[in-house]
């Protein structure tokens, strides 16, 4: 058996067979002496009891986390006790954990570190204040984990599949989808490089995560955003009803709509729900981040439909006493598609000139007859205020009206332009 003392001597205590080692620590040198005491010797009450109640002698174990006393600091190499039995030395790199125990720590505190290599030539066992601070921070996400508690963290960096946190030198992963509502990546076409620059833009915010996998040996810790709202989420959408109207952020904007944050849920302005009036790029209303009350009008489950429009004056309640069939109105085409032109009467009200209104003669292209930014007169020959529509024909007003003309009835003029006008809108 071989003993240490602190100067790396050493000495080599050959006992007899059968013998029982009675070992003496003197400090605060910790001078190690050692005594062969035969059986005979035990017959000793005195010797009896040290050895009855005398401490356990157990060897620091590699890969374990032992506590110890400061014996000496030089620099940054701290020599420490462990346990009366043997000597650690901790330097280099080890000697510094996230706590700064270094900067502070004075001869004869007691710390904890983490054994890194068995007794070396020197005679002492080589340890880690760093790898002890991760132990411990591994044991707190393993307990976080276990109870299911919610923890605060600091975005550290960003890749496409996610944010990256770094806690004690300990990677932590939040996929993209884990992430809330709020902070989720919402680009058209799922762009890398913009969804790369929305999460890039989250790295130094704090983050409140759920842990829902840990796995120490393998160095995996993966993190919900989502998931800590779990509870959040479930009451808010329980109280959630049609009617309703909340206060949000802008999470999102895209070609069809704007998404819109709160209360840890999401719903979507569709695009046709922005404006009474006819919307062609979303990004013209809001813009990430923005504060915005909406209205529920649809829940299906988690989907939650929204509007922006309802919660303003709906101008077509009044078309219907300002515009009547037959009169003559002036406007501005705002659209041109393969079935006809849409002509702005004013901002939130469009009207539709089919293709065969557009002229006496059959016209096969629109772009023919008319541009965009163009003025032109035109007839009403439809009008619905509850679908928000109105007929128009240019060829009316180029042509005296017929007896058969004067038959037809307005309500299949009026059907026409509402079926062409739903056929825009669901291509758009």
């Amino acid at each position: 058996m071989r003993f240490f003392g602190l100067f790396g001597s050493d000495e080599v205590l050959n006992k007899p067979k059968n013998a029982l080692l009675f070992l003496v620590i003197k400090q605060p040198y910790l001078t190690f002496m050692a005594q062969a005491v035969s059986p005979a010797a035990i017959a000793n009450p005195l010797m009896e009891e040290l050895l009855k109640n005398g401490p356990a002698f157990s060897v620091p174990s590699l890969g374990s986390l032992v506590e110890c006393e400061v014996i000496d600091i030089v620099g940054n190499k701290l020599l420490v006790d462990i346990n009366g039995v043997a000597v650690g030395i901790i330097s280099g790199k080890e000697a510094h954990d996230s706590i700064g125990t270094l900067d502070s720590i004075k001869s004869g505190e007691k710390i904890f570190a983490y054994v890194i290599e068995d007794e070396n030539p020197e005679g002492y066992y080589v340890l880690s204040l760093r790898k002890a601070s991760q132990e411990r921070t591994w044991r707190s996400f393993m307990k976080t984990y276990e109870t299911g508690e919610m923890i605060d963290v600091t975005i550290h960096e960003a890749n496409k599949g996610g944010l990256l946190v770094l806690v004690d030198g300990i990677k932590g992963f939040i996929p993209v989808s884990q992430l809330a509502p709020l902070h989720y990546p919402r680009v058209d076409g799922a762009n890398a490089a913009e969804i790369l620059a929305r999460l890039t833009s989250l790295v130094g915010q704090k983050m409140t995560i759920k842990i829902i996998n840990v796995d120490q040996d393998g160095g995996k810790l993966i993190m919900s955003e989502k998931a800590a709202m779990e509870e959040q989420r479930g009451q808010a959408l329980k109280h959630l009803k049609v009617g309703d109207v909340v206060h949000g952020q802008v999470s999102g904007i895209v070609k069809f709509g704007i998404f819109v944050a709160f209360d840890g849920l999401e719903g979507l302005v569709h695009i046709s729900e922005i404006e009474w009036g006819h919307v062609k790029d979303p990004l013209n209303y809001a813009r990430l981040g923005n504060e915005v009350d909406v209205q529920i009008i649809g829940i299906d489950g988690e989907k939650i439909s929204l509007s922006m429009k309802r919660l303003l004056p709906d101008p077509w309640m009044q078309a219907a006493e300002k515009y009547k069939i037959g009169t003559k109105v002036s406007g501005t085409v705002d659209r041109i598609t393969q079935f006809g032109v849409f002509v702005k009467l004013e901002d939130d009200i469009s009207g539709l000139v089919h293709l065969s209104e557009m002229a006496i003669e059959q016209v096969k292209d629109p772009h023919e007859v008319v541009k965009v930014g163009q003025t032109v007169e035109a007839k009403i020959i439809a009008i619905d205020p509850e679908d928000h529509r109105i007929g128009l024909s240019l060829k009316a007003l180029l042509m005296p009206e017929t007896n058969s003309e004067k038959a037809e009835k307005p309500s299949k003029k009026k059907k026409a332009a509402k079926a062409d006008a739903d056929a825009e809108e669901a291509a758009e």
